[in-house]
């Protein structure tokens, strides 16, 4: 048995796994298989009754994938995580763990344009309303929520605008009229633990930083163990009422004798199981290898980042930089209190010259490479106006801090020399 680690150097290679019992492998075996003999009669009849939890079908859990959630909960400082296919899926997930056919949720308006698709049209589609409000004015979630409000949800670095969310500020709103805050922690993991300032739930897309290599699409849950459920009543009937497709379990009740799990375990069997977004075994043991080395590289990120904002801050066709170090007022004051040890990797700016400007800049890069994702180890480009944000409305753009010449950076751990040379030569041709 693992002891319990709190550095998160240390929980990233320890947590879960020391030592593989059977074979002796120190690294994480990759369990690549579909299936898992029961004992007897009496142990599948237990697992299947969640008399006592362990391994039924990969759809549902898998041990590389057990490794990789005991890692990240214990990061986040969480009781439990679930590992699934998919950043979307953790955002779907969260919110449709708790929201029905009728019910709604207010969500921040600064965050990534898929997650804006997916909640504004998408579940809308499902008959749940997303109720989308200005995170600069947190009281403008409490006048948003009513007897059918379910959760708040908003990205701690909202991915492009930047801005922080006001995590504490919200979470209080939210105790006081029974209502959990998800928070997407993807942009800032490590830099940021959500679940200290009052969220109940943290997910992240664990393609980005966690991963951090490019290769693997995955996303996690963390359940905080911190909200109150049962207290909530009616207004979370999922948890709360008889679920009749798990044999009348309430999940509140059922999860006693396990711990404060209620919210994550009905995820797993319930959403997992029938929606079956699942991760797999090999891409929960790539997103494992990255895990490892996260605390160096996010340093590293940190660091390159703010020599980026220097450069590009002396620049004269760049008309303003976009990044939580360099804002002022409450928005500087959020970052500081939030974020510790680095404003992250993520750096937009405007160009001059527009759209045409920033696509000749994105066209122009030779090291960068121009992609539809962040957090790799290496740097990464795009214009979001005319990729990540081109199916949103030119209101919806403004609303989540896109306009024609911005351009956002997700910087990597090179040399900064070469990261600064080859944004020099691109600027240069923009």
């Amino acid at each position: 048995m693992c002891a319990d680690y709190t550095n998160p150097e240390t929980i990233v290679l320890h947590t879960g796994h020391h030592g593989d019992p059977t074979t002796g492998s120190v690294a994480v075996p990759i369990y690549q298989t579909t299936s898992y003999q029961f004992k007897d009669t009496d142990h599948a009849e237990n697992l299947f009754a969640l008399k006592e939890l362990g391994n039924i079908y990969t759809r549902i859990m898998n041990p590389t994938q057990d490794i990789l959630e005991q890692r990240v909960a214990a990061m986040e400082g969480g009781v439990a995580a679930l590992a699934v296919a998919s950043g979307q899926a953790a955002s779907m997930y969260s919110v449709m763990n708790l929201c029905r056919s009728g019910d709604n949720f207010v969500c921040s308006t600064d965050i990534y344009g898929g997650t804006w698709n997916l909640f504004a049209n998408t579940l809308k589609d499902f008959g749940v309303e997303c109720r989308f409000v200005n995170p600069a004015d947190p009281q403008e979630f409490a006048d948003a929520t009513d007897d059918k409000t379910r959760c708040y949800y908003a990205e701690t670095l909202p991915n492009p605008k930047l801005n922080v969310f006001p995590i504490k500020e919200v979470a209080d709103i939210g105790k006081k009229l029974g209502v959990p805050l998800i928070m997407d922690n993807t942009a800032a993991p490590l830099l940021c633990r959500p679940l200290d300032h009052g969220a109940a739930i943290v997910m992240y897309s664990t393609t980005k930083y966690i991963g951090g290599h490019g290769t693997s699409i995955g996303g996690i849950l963390v359940d905080g163990g911190n909200f109150d459920w049962e207290a909530g009543g009616d207004k979370f009937p999922s948890l709360n009422h008889p679920d009749p497709s798990y044999h009348g379990a309430v999940w509140t009740e059922a999860v006693k004798p396990l711990g404060p799990i209620a919210y994550i375990l009905r995820a797993r069997v319930i959403l997992l199981r029938d929606v079956g977004a699942a991760t797999t075994p090999s891409n929960a043991f790539n997103v494992i290898q990255g895990l490892e080395t996260l605390p160096l590289r996010m340093r590293e990120h940190c660091a390159n980042a703010e020599k980026v904002v220097e450069y590009l801050k002396k620049h004269k066709k760049v008309t303003s930089v976009i990044f939580p170090g360099v804002q002022d007022g409450e928005a500087r004051r959020r970052a500081d209190a939030y974020m510790k040890g680095g404003y992250g990797s993520l750096v937009g700016f405007e160009l001059k010259g527009g759209k045409k400007a920033g696509k000749k800049f994105i066209d122009s890069l030779q090291m960068l490479f121009h992609v539809a994702n962040i957090g790799d180890a290496r740097s990464l480009a795009i214009h979001p106006a005319s990729t990540t944000h081109s199916q949103l409305s030119p209101e919806e753009q403004i609303q989540t801090g896109v306009t024609d010449g911005y351009v956002r950076l997700s910087i990597g751990i090179e040399h900064i020399d070469d990261i600064i040379s080859d944004l020099d030569q691109a600027l240069a041709s923009a």
